[in-house]
């Protein structure tokens, strides 16, 4: 596994893992690697200081870091939770609904649901106000 630093084309900074350099490269390259916070798929890797283990003792920032992605992860997964028993799933149908409550066509009320880097694009630019749900973090437990 390796992991990296990575930005999108709206300065949003992340980190991600992947099996190999290659694995990031084809995922890349197939416009899969996408930013958590905005959906963009222009993401580059960012500069990245790389991890040495050493003998000295564990650098204070080091700790602030793990506890800072912690407390993000766990509002993450709270986000993720109320939207789910909160609103109501459209699946595919998410942009035309969007676009259809925006517009007065349809009943107002929070939806969630799938829709491609261009719905998403289109709905942005049409003014239709929508944001990208945060993924389902991995449970550590489950991971191989």
């Amino acid at each position: 596994m390796i992991r990296y630093a990575l930005k999108c084309d709206q300065a949003h900074a992340f980190e991600a893992w992947f099996g190999s350099s290659t694995d990031y490269d084809d995922q890349a390259a197939r416009g899969l690697v996408e930013c958590p916070f905005c959906g963009s798929h222009a993401v580059e890797k960012a500069i990245m200081a790389p991890a040495v283990n050493g003998a000295r003792k564990a650098d204070p920032a080091s700790d602030v870091a793990a506890k800072m992605q912690t407390m993000m992860m766990a509002a993450a997964r709270e986000v993720r939770a109320h939207v789910e028993a909160n609103f109501d799933y459209v699946g595919d149908a998410f942009a035309r609904e969007a676009r259809d409550i925006h517009e007065g066509r349809s009943e107002k009320r929070e939806i969630y649901g799938e829709a491609t880097p261009a719905e998403v694009k289109k709905l942005k630019d049409d003014g239709v106000p929508v944001s990208a749900l945060p993924a389902a973090p991995v449970d550590p437990a489950k991971v191989n």
